[in-house]
């Protein structure tokens, strides 16, 4: 074993927080899984404590690297995940046909419009959408010119 890999291995958790603790690939994924885990089979934690830990070193989220964690529960106290109700369906619905509307033309596309376009993707190749966004940037210019303030 590597001194990495040892230096992660603490099943009695004295060296880290009091939670076992094993190294990338070293927890029985029989009795232990992450969050994730429990989700793709439909399961969740159920309020259980942490029951252990994966200690690994990486690339960190702030792009360093260093120690990364992953906390385990045990899959016997998990219970199954709690459907949605209508009421959620309906309003994650009403959020989805909102992210596929076009603010320019209206119309309900099939995919997700880009929040940087704004616009579906047959309105930005349009000449006419071209021609308002550059009278748009016309009268903010002139706008800008008559109060005395630089454009940005």
């Amino acid at each position: 074993m590597s001194r990495i890999l040892a230096a992660f291995m603490d099943p009695a958790g004295v060296n880290h927080g009091g939670l076992p603790t094993t190294h990338w690939g070293g927890a029985d994924r029989e009795v232990y899984a992450t969050r994730r885990q429990l989700a793709l089979d439909g399961l969740q934690p159920n309020r259980q404590p942490i029951a252990a830990q994966i200690v690994w070193w990486g690339v960190t989220g702030r792009g360093g690297y260093g120690e990364r964690v992953a906390f385990l529960y045990r899959r016997d106290l998990a219970a199954p995940k709690r459907p949605a109700t209508p009421a959620q369906l309906a309003a994650l619905e009403k959020a989805n046909r909102a992210r596929r509307t076009c603010s320019t033309c209206t119309v309900v596309q099939t995919y997700v419009i880009p929040r940087w376009l704004g616009e579906c993707f047959a309105c930005h190749a349009s000449d006419e959408a071209w021609a308002d966004y550059q009278a748009r940037e016309a009268r903010e210019n002139a706008t800008d010119r008559l109060t005395g303030r630089e454009a940005a």
